[in-house]
């Protein structure tokens, strides 16, 4: 009877649970999850089967979640900078690369490994952080590197402090070299500082000679900054400064944006061009601060294209295009566009020189809207360049067509006429336009008349002062075919 009673119970209880089942493990998820489990009566599991063998040498699972990190190998190249980490968000700290940024450790290393990260990596940028000052020796950025590269100077880059600091492995005819880039931006809030008082006091600089001459010696400085054989380049926001010699160079490139420079150097210091262009190609200069002891901006040979706007030049010896046909070689330059521009306390205004002797061509040229203050030579055309008393004159020139000034108000220094075109005595000058030209003595009277030698063009407006040299119409058998480039 006993035994009858206990199969009836079992029996009941076993129906109970086949017809809820989900409520037996509703209410076990539920506790599972408070990190309880459920007093209600549960079958009991079958012991699980003997697992295989396994080697010793393979982890086996844990059975519950590990809360430990996981196990990852350490980097076996730690310092090749390609696996820095900071390829994850593409920008390279140069601090992360070695970089002490005091002013006295040399960084060169540092920047040349962050450099090579980045190269590697599309719209990489490179930083040299505010509030630090990055030594850094002689040194060509090489390329080509993936596109979109930025680098971004928000501290100070600096030069090794004169010729006597300058490692004697290294290049001193230049310092940063940028070669075969494409897509990249040079910029940043910071400075680059040259350092290059020393190098201006070298003897053979002009000055520094017996009685003010050149005296003999070494005399190569290193410009600051160089593009070379680069296309599609944007260089903004920076300080640049000091240069033992020209501040920023290119050369072989095209497609160039300069915008929102400070180029600064000392009135007297010697061939510190802020910004020089040759063989170079569709070009803008805009909106930048230039002073120096040389040309603000300077066109060299193979240029064309080039547009210049908004850039306030002085003291400088102005924006000038050459020298040019240098050695009897040839020179081309064309279409120059010079607009909304102020040249002050200057050597020199808008100037075009070239060396007797040479070939080839300067046309197109248009300058516009230019405002001179205290000015010498405000507009000055000479074919005549010569830097020793022996120079001859020479057939052969430079032939220089298509010039337009429109637009050129201010003041003069009274010791130059503000306006001389002295051109080849047998390859004149012609096409040129002058328009609303009003120049006035910044202090006392004009010594000397506007100079014209062989020079053609017209007048569109009376010119201030009067400019009665210009000659007429075209010069007889001018064969211009043979200036062209």
């Amino acid at each position: 009877m006993e035994h009858r009673t206990i199969i009836i119970l079992w029996i009941t209880v076993s129906l109970i649970l086949l017809q809820n089942p989900s409520d037996v493990q509703g209410r076990y998820h539920y506790h599972k999850k408070t990190n309880k489990r459920s007093q209600s009566p549960t079958p009991s599991p079958e012991p699980p089967e003997s697992p295989e063998p396994v080697a010793p040498s393979t982890p086996v699972a844990p059975s519950t979640p590990s809360t430990s990190p996981p196990n990852v190998p350490s980097d076996p190249y730690p310092d090749d900078p390609g696996n820095n980490s900071n390829t994850t968000d593409s920008t390279f700290n140069v601090m992360s690369f070695g970089a002490v940024g005091d002013g006295d450790a040399d960084d060169t290393k540092a920047f040349r490994d962050a450099w090579k990260a980045a190269c590697a990596v599309e719209s990489a940028v490179i930083l040299a952080p505010a509030d630090y000052c990055f030594k850094i020796t002689s040194t060509i950025f090489s390329g080509p590197c993936k596109p979109g590269l930025v680098f971004q100077v928000d501290g100070i880059l600096m030069a090794p402090d004169g010729p006597k600091a300058w490692p004697k492995a290294d290049s001193n005819k230049q310092w940063l070299v940028f070669y075969r880039l494409d897509q990249m931006t040079f910029t940043g809030s910071g400075t680059i500082e040259g350092n290059g008082q020393k190098w201006w006091e070298l003897p053979c600089k002009p000055h520094r000679g017996p009685n003010g001459s050149t005296a003999s010696g070494p005399c190569d400085s290193p410009a600051m900054i160089r593009f070379f054989m680069s296309t599609n380049l944007v260089v903004r926001g920076l300080t640049i400064q000091n240069s033992p010699m020209f501040h920023m160079k290119f050369d072989g490139c095209e497609g160039v944006q300069i915008e929102k420079l400070s180029i600064s150097s000392p009135k007297l210091s010697p061939n510190t061009d802020g910004i020089h262009i040759e063989n170079t190609k569709s070009v803008g200069i805009y909106d930048s601060k230039i002073s120096n002891g040389d040309d603000c901006i300077s066109i060299g040979t193979g240029c064309a294209n080039v547009d210049i706007m908004g850039v306030t030049c002085g003291p400088s010896h102005g924006i000038s295009i050459g020298s040019l046909g240098v050695h009897n070689s040839q020179a081309c330059v064309s279409n120059i566009t010079v607009r909304n521009v102020v040249i002050r306390e200057s050597d020199n205004g808008l100037r075009i020189k070239t060396w007797q002797g040479g070939t080839g061509c300067v046309s197109g040229i248009l300058f516009e809207n230019i405002n001179m203050d205290n000015v010498m030579n405000c507009m000055l055309v000479d074919q005549y360049y010569c830097l020793s008393k022996a120079c001859l004159n020479q057939t052969s020139a430079v032939y220089v067509t298509d010039l337009t000034y429109r637009m050129i108000k201010g003041t003069y220094d009274v010791r130059r006429p503000p306006i001389h075109f002295a051109c080849s005595e047998t390859v004149a000058c012609t096409n040129i336009t002058l328009s609303e030209v009003e120049l006035y003595p910044h202090e006392g009277e004009l010594m000397d008349d506007p100079f014209c030698w062989n020079a053609y063009g017209t007048q569109e407006t009376p010119t201030i002062p009067p400019i009665e040299c210009l000659q007429d119409g075209k010069p007889e058998g001018l064969a211009e075919v043979q200036y062209t480039c």
